[in-house]
């Protein structure tokens, strides 16, 4: 509001707009004013400029100072530091525009008073524009953050599905299965049953924001037991995670797509297997790490699973992923939730 590139046409109508309504009240005959027009209209419009443009350097200054205060909080002291520069504003503006005219003592003080009247009431009328364009444009913001939630979650649950029932994966794990189906084999059906469980779960929570941790893990259980299998000796996970943070929050399949994202930008082999390690560190963050093995890329990678699941969780949490690289390894941090948002 108070940055508006219209702001100067702005003032100049309200002031103007002022003066008639002073003028029609007949306030000048009232108080026995009779400076000409345009001192009036002159006055008021310095005024008006003068608190307008402290309210604009405020709230720079606040932005910088207390942007983290809730809106009402935020609103509030800006009002009151308007407050206090409208008020020195006036009076001072008014004692100078006073002894510009040669005004009489009872003049001068009828002026000031007036002149005070008139900044505060300014401020508040700019202020309350403020406040409404501030909540408007909240709600805006809301909204375009709901469509784009939406949209976040349709491509999600593509990528899921992507990731997890796309023909590499269909065929390696059928592969795997084929050569170990033997009459009464039990690896066979313990297979089976782990592969049942990765799919019950990806139907059971496509719709969801937020899993507990320990759901989540649940669900991990039995997809490494299939990568295992699929990646003898060649692929180590250790989860290193404490049961008190089972009821902590995160965003369904972050893990999955984490781990997935290791094996593609990784080489496995026995000789020099990739290790991932999955834990919660002192700030109660989930950490997922592993070594570095990459795999040439003939081109450079989209990191489109990393981009999926840092928009996820600041649209779902407000919270943000942390991505620690160096030459030996690569981990992702993701904020746990404590309660759902």
């Amino acid at each position: 509001m108070f940055t508006s590139r219209y702001r100067y046409i702005f003032i100049v109508l309200l002031s103007v707009y002022s003066y008639l309504n002073t003028l029609f009240s007949e306030v000048y005959q009232y108080y026995g004013i009779h400076a000409p027009w345009y001192d009036i209209v002159l006055l008021m419009t310095v005024i008006t400029l003068l608190v307008w443009e402290a309210n604009r350097y405020i709230q720079r200054w606040m932005l910088h100072a207390a942007g983290h205060l809730s809106k009402p909080v935020f609103l509030a002291l800006s009002f009151g530091a308007g407050i206090l520069s409208a008020s020195v504003i006036s009076l001072v503006t008014s004692y100078a525009a006073a002894r510009w005219l040669r005004l009489t003592a009872t003049e001068s003080n009828i002026g000031m008073k007036l002149a005070f009247t008139y900044g505060t009431r300014v401020n508040l009328f700019i202020h309350i524009l403020n406040a409404v364009g501030v909540y408007i444009n909240e709600y805006k913001s809301k909204q375009l953050e709901a469509e784009e939630l939406k949209r976040i979650n349709a491509q999600t649950q593509l990528q899921v599905i992507k990731n997890q029932v796309n023909p590499h994966f269909l065929f390696n794990n059928l592969n795997v299965l084929s050569g170990m189906i033997v009459k009464d084999n039990p690896a066979a059906n313990k297979f089976i049953e782990e592969f049942a469980k990765v799919y019950r779960h990806i139907l059971s929570s496509q719709d969801k924001e937020l899993v507990t941790l320990d759901t989540e893990l649940e669900f991990i259980r039995p997809y490494l037991f299939l990568l295992e299998k699929r990646f003898p000796e060649s692929l180590r996970v250790d989860v290193l995670i404490d049961p008190s943070f089972g009821s902590y929050m995160i965003v369904p399949a972050a893990l999955q797509m984490l781990i997935e994202n290791a094996i593609k930008h990784n080489v496995l082999s026995r000789a020099n297997p990739l290790e991932i390690k999955i834990s919660v560190n002192k700030s109660s963050d989930l950490i997922v790490k592993n070594n570095l093995q990459r795999k040439p890329q003939l081109e450079p990678s989209t990191q489109v699973g990393l981009k999926n699941i840092e928009q996820r969780f600041r649209l779902i949490t407000g919270r943000r992923i942390q991505v620690l690289a160096d030459e030996q390894s690569f981990a992702v941090v993701l904020p746990l939730i404590q309660e759902p948002v």
